[in-house]
């Protein structure tokens, strides 16, 4: 069996300051790479793949779980839970796409007070 590639600082850096914006967001290590919880509610867990690829696994709408299963690479969706869906990270990622993403992760995952604090992008703003 291979082994995992520990994640790389640069891109957990990003992704801290993502998610370190949030309420009560808190980082932690996971049983392998790392992961973001409001309580005890996981947010994001990014860690890397046996086969050396980078995966973050976050919280997603039940129709757009469905949307990113049949979106194909760089989308997955995860084998347990009914609302996990992730993305491989690599040197094509859209990073503004990733705080869009961990952001609707964060609002459906904390409490309503604390996902009221959040500022999201406005449907259909453009």
């Amino acid at each position: 069996m291979a082994e995992r590639p520990e994640v790389p600082e640069a891109m957990v850096a990003r992704l801290r300051e993502i998610l370190g914006a949030f309420p009560k967001c808190l980082e932690d290590d996971a049983w392998v790479g790392v992961r973001w919880r409001v309580g005890q509610a996981t947010i994001a867990h990014v860690f890397g793949g046996e086969d050396q690829l980078f995966r973050i696994v976050f919280r997603g709408e039940p129709d757009e779980v469905v949307a990113f299963e049949h979106l194909g690479h760089p989308y997955f969706k995860a084998g347990w839970g009914g609302n996990v869906v992730g993305m491989i990270l690599d040197d094509d990622t859209d990073w503004d796409e990733v705080a869009e993403l961990l952001t609707d992760s964060y609002c459906i995952q904390a409490p309503a007070k604390l996902a009221a604090l959040v500022e999201r992008p406005a449907v259909g703003s453009e």
